[in-house]
């Protein structure tokens, strides 16, 4: 065999075959009663309520799939360390640094960033705008996000909560004093709609 050779072997009896067409045709040949395995590095990701299944690379993080290659473009990359919450989505109603985490270990999970929320109609987008809770905007979708979870997990927070919520998303520009006014009027938003 040489090095250039990839063997694909079958879970269920361990032959092995020279690709994944092969190992396919063997699986519904030999296991008919067992489901066909997917290539490596192929995951299934729900992405703003719409489901994809994509091949990733090993090395992949969850922001350079969805930013670099998906083009969804509000996780922004801006330390790469996990350390100023830019790069916030939400992961199966969890904020999380996308920066941090593999691509290739996100497999069946869903995830909502900015795009979604917006898209959706929900009211922390207004009262972001209303509350000037931007300047240079970079980290506003990491806020947002981050401002989405704690909302969706709970529905009158006070403003202690909202700012330890938030106290992993950093500001360049020192807009923190006007994010719990737009989240507390958002929640506020959502109660009378009776969304809470």
């Amino acid at each position: 065999m040489n090095s250039e050779t990839r063997n694909f072997f079958c879970p269920y009896c361990q032959d092995a075959c020279d690709d994944f067409e092969g190992l396919k045709r063997h699986v519904l040949a030999k296991h008919k009663d067992e489901a066909v395995p997917r290539p490596e590095g192929v995951i299934n990701l729900t992405v703003n309520g719409q489901l994809y299944q994509i091949c990733v690379e090993p090395q992949w993080t969850l922001n350079y799939l969805i930013h670099d290659k998906m083009g969804l473009t509000s996780p922004k990359m801006f330390c790469d360390r996990g350390a100023c919450g830019s790069c916030t989505v939400i992961m199966n109603g969890r904020p999380i640094l996308s920066c941090m985490s593999l691509a290739i270990e996100c497999d069946g999970n869903r995830i909502e960033t900015a795009e979604g929320i917006a898209d959706a109609g929900h009211p922390l987008v207004e009262s972001y705008v209303k509350h000037h809770c931007m300047q240079c905007g970079y980290c506003t979708p990491g806020f947002i996000t981050t401002a989405k979870a704690l909302l969706d997990r709970n529905a009158k927070p006070t403003e202690a909560e909202i700012v330890e919520s938030l106290s992993g998303n950093l500001c360049r520009c020192g807009t923190y004093p006007q994010h719990p006014k737009a989240i507390l009027e958002a929640a506020q938003v959502l109660e009378e709609k009776g969304e809470a």
